[in-house]
């Protein structure tokens, strides 16, 4: 049986960097050790944009003075479906502070490659530089490993 959800995904562009999550503090994580941008899942009753503002306060303890929608992404991992709202912002306030899931980390947007990600999040930062316009992204996995991917509807060969 698949397991259905929606989450919001966040990167914070700042001075510094890019704000990326190093998952490394929370047991069964899907994304243990790998770096990811700030988020979570989407509560009942609540939009993504919402969801977005509640997840970077509660993880971070900034606040998103204002943000972007960039991305629908749907992640098929296993007997998992997500349906993820990515966002970007580099307008935000107020003083950060440690995070229960992981260490926040700002790294240059040129070594974000280099860092251990997921392989599908290497095609999505390609994009957000690329494209101003929101942008579909499919990205299947079997295990850890990408197999598929299509974007705005129509699969492509994947390289990273």
């Amino acid at each position: 049986m698949m397991n259905r959800y929606e989450t919001t995904l966040c990167y914070l562009y700042g001075p510094q960097g890019v704000l990326m999550m190093h998952r490394t503090k929370k047991e069964n994580d899907i994304n243990k050790d790998k770096y990811i941008g700030v988020g979570g899942h989407i509560e009942q009753g609540e939009s993504p944009d919402e969801c977005v503002i509640r997840e970077v306060k509660e993880e971070t303890g900034l606040t998103l003075n204002s943000f972007r929608l960039r991305a629908v992404l749907t992640f098929v991992i296993d007997d998992i479906d997500e349906v993820t709202f990515l966002y970007t912002s580099d307008d935000f306030s107020g003083e950060m502070k440690s995070c229960e899931e992981g260490d926040l980390i700002w790294v240059q947007e040129e070594k974000i490659q280099d860092l251990p990600i997921w392989p599908g999040d290497k095609i999505f930062f390609k994009l957000l530089k690329e494209r101003s316009d929101v942008f579909s992204l499919k990205l299947c996995y079997v295990h850890d490993e990408l197999v598929s991917a299509a974007l705005d509807g129509k699969r492509f060969e994947i390289v990273v």
